[in-house]
């Protein structure tokens, strides 16, 4: 049977799940410096399985704006360069014998902008997410009051819980998005 702390233990690790997720996206968002986890997401076709390039290569910054890319086995450089390519990062891989260098292009201003709105728009679906959490949480507290399970003071007690939760997620929701935007658009 739930538990009014079981509901409100259950809405916080989902909204840590939520949270975690909008870091995984912002590790897409490319800044102006290279960093190994702009490649954390390349899949590459290693022998008929799409695979991480993670499990494939050695991925390390040669300065701020390059990452080199050091294949375990030297037929899947061809591979991995394409898949690079393919990824839709706007990456121009070149490879050099067994080693793969991936030069960050410097962002535009336009560009950078149109990344500030793509971490906006995350962010704003994170705290979609959170709100949602909130809801179904506070459905569950009434269901549990109609069932005569908690009486309504309790009730309030936990949907107060389950906002100061709420608040406290998308308030580090907001400084994220604060810190992702402003690295987005230092030049």
């Amino acid at each position: 049977m739930n538990t009014p702390d079981s509901i409100c233990k259950s809405a916080e690790k989902k909204m840590e799940k939520s949270l975690e997720n909008l870091k995984i996206e912002f590790t897409k968002i490319r800044t102006g410096r290279a960093h190994p986890g702009v490649l954390d997401h390349v899949m590459v076709d290693y022998y008929g399985s799409l695979t991480p390039l993670s499990q494939l290569a050695n991925v390390n910054l040669i300065d701020s704006r390059t990452l080199s890319v050091t294949p375990w086995e030297k037929p899947m450089v061809q591979t991995i360069e394409k898949a690079i390519s393919e990824a839709g990062l706007g990456l121009n891989p070149s490879s050099m014998g067994d080693l793969i260098r991936v030069p960050m292009p410097a962002l535009t201003e336009e560009r950078r902008k149109e990344l500030t709105k793509v971490a906006k728009n995350q962010s704003e679906d994170s705290k979609v997410a959170i709100r949602n959490i909130r809801r179904e949480a506070n459905e569950n507290l009434k269901k549990m009051v109609k069932d005569k399970d908690i009486s309504s003071d309790d009730e309030k007690r936990y949907q107060d819980v389950i906002q100061k939760l709420t608040d406290k997620f998308v308030k580090v929701i907001d400084e994220a998005l604060e810190k992702k935007e402003s690295d987005i658009l230092t030049v």
